[in-house]
């Protein structure tokens, strides 16, 4: 199973865990797990049924943007991270 890492700020919307493991053959259906866990994670993701253009997510370390986007393959021992935009500074 493929896991996903929660970035802190959304941890309370995934039971407080760091990490969840999903089922998923590509990156849009392992996310679709994850929010069918925990479903409160889904209107900090999604908006109209789209990814959110601030939510960012990268398959062991590269940005599914420059793969297949959501798309992309996930296999068994991956990990998926979902990297929030940070805007801000001076």
């Amino acid at each position: 199973m493929p896991t996903i890492r929660i970035p802190t700020p959304l941890r309370p919307y995934s039971g407080n865990n760091a990490t969840v493991k999903v089922n998923g053959t590509d990156v849009n259906s392992a996310l679709s797990d994850l929010t069918q866990q925990y479903p409160d994670l889904r209107q900090h993701l999604f908006e109209n049924g789209e990814l959110r253009s601030f939510v960012n997510i990268y398959l062991n370390q590269e940005d599914v943007r420059y793969l297949d986007g959501p798309a992309t393959a996930v296999a068994e021992n991956d990990t998926l991270m979902i990297i929030p935009s940070i805007a801000g500074g001076k």
